[in-house]
């Protein structure tokens, strides 16, 4: 197939998580055989933030990890007919501009050929509907959503079985466990502070069990403001700033655990959604705890594959057990890794997303048929 992907950006994962993903399904989707090209706004928010904060140099860990991707920036004078020419499918991600998504979707309401999906990865769609609500996806051929329980809210929207669950996943190809192991030493959380949206969940799931496990804690990530640094350090922990994603394995690959602490939204409206960083986790090998969360689509296996703390006490409990275990903690991480390369790499999304084409165009085959 002749792909084209419009994401918010490909080149920065500032703040953008769908970057991990979307990196590591486009090299997958190219290995399979098919041409792809990426486009990005060129006044993205995540690229701007990057580049201001650390230059060019913030963007060579992406190029050297990635040198067969790139992508297209563009503005309003993007002729997207002829950008489009040819093009078997076409993917929006849902943090687009709402005039990209319309005009998209006017090209293939007015007799473009490609088949048009709308990718979401976020929980704007329960948290701020009214964001998503905004875009025009009329002419769009289906929904891609990470997710059951947000295609349940796109079913409400009336896209019944237009909408296909697409879950994130790990690039094996970057995030892998080390060639040889070395000295693994404390816990690591790598995370964005957020908008207060798991605030309380950070102080009671990582930060205070850390302290009183009696474990150093390595924190990397954006958007601390100066109130959430000051509670890093009253906690002990070490504040290390952002983080290019394609060096978290080799950060991973140092501490002895990493922990699993979901944004609200994830635990109470969107059930069963991972962060990326679960699936990233896993594929590098290192043990994983997690704080409350709910796997209603057993992506993972409780207790094989990570270890879930209902309190503060038990996540405590669990942190010692690591650093006191060291079969436990490798037993963890050899199902985990097992889990990952059995149903979760990137290569077995582009297969996903290859079977979801094809039956998109079988069901308008039999239309026309019809």
């Amino acid at each position: 197939m002749k792909i084209a992907y419009f994401s918010h950006s490909l080149m920065s994962c500032w703040n953008h998580g769908n970057a991990h993903f979307l990196r590591g399904v486009l090299r997958a989707l190219m290995q399979a055989g098919n041409e792809v090209a990426a486009f990005e706004s060129r006044s993205a928010w995540s690229l701007s933030h990057l580049l201001t904060d650390h230059g060019e140099e913030g963007l060579a860990p992406y190029r050297a990890a990635y040198p067969e991707l790139s992508s297209l920036q563009y503005d309003r004078d993007l002729d997207l007919a002829c950008a489009l020419a040819g093009r078997d499918l076409v993917i929006v991600h849902e943090w687009n501009e709402p005039w990209l998504v319309a005009a998209i979707g006017h090209l293939r309401k007015h007799g473009a050929k490609f088949t048009l999906l709308f990718h979401d990865t976020h929980h704007r769609a329960v948290s701020e509907p009214e964001a998503i609500r905004r875009f025009d996806l009329d002419g769009y051929d289906g929904v891609l959503a990470f997710g059951e329980a947000l295609a349940r809210v796109y079913r409400r929207w009336g896209w019944g079985d237009r909408v296909f669950i697409w879950h994130e996943a790990a690039d094996t190809t970057v995030f892998h466990p080390p060639a040889e192991e070395e000295r693994r030493e404390g816990l690591v959380w790598i995370g964005n502070w957020g908008d207060g949206e798991r605030t309380e969940e950070l102080e009671s799931f990582l930060l205070r069990p850390a302290s009183d496990a009696g474990l150093p804690l390595d924190i990397y990530g954006v958007r601390y403001p100066d109130e959430a640094i000051t509670t890093l350090g009253r906690h002990g922990a070490h504040y290390r700033n952002w983080l290019a994603n394609v060096l978290v394995p080799e950060i991973f690959a140092r501490h002895l655990a990493t922990v699993h602490v979901p944004r609200r939204y994830y635990v109470e409206a969107l059930p069963g959604i991972p962060t990326i960083r679960v699936f990233e986790a896993l594929a590098c090998g290192i043990p994983l705890l997690s704080a409350p969360w709910h796997d209603t689509e057993g992506l993972f296996r409780q207790g094989e594959d990570y270890l879930l703390a209902s309190t503060e006490s038990e996540m405590v409990a669990h942190m010692r057990s690591l650093a006191q275990d060291r079969e436990l903690a490798a037993s963890l991480a050899r199902s985990g890794l097992a889990t990952i390369r059995a149903r979760h790499s990137c290569a077995h999304r582009a297969a996903e997303l290859t079977a979801i084409v094809s039956h998109l165009k079988s069901d308008a085959r039999l239309e026309v048929a019809q």
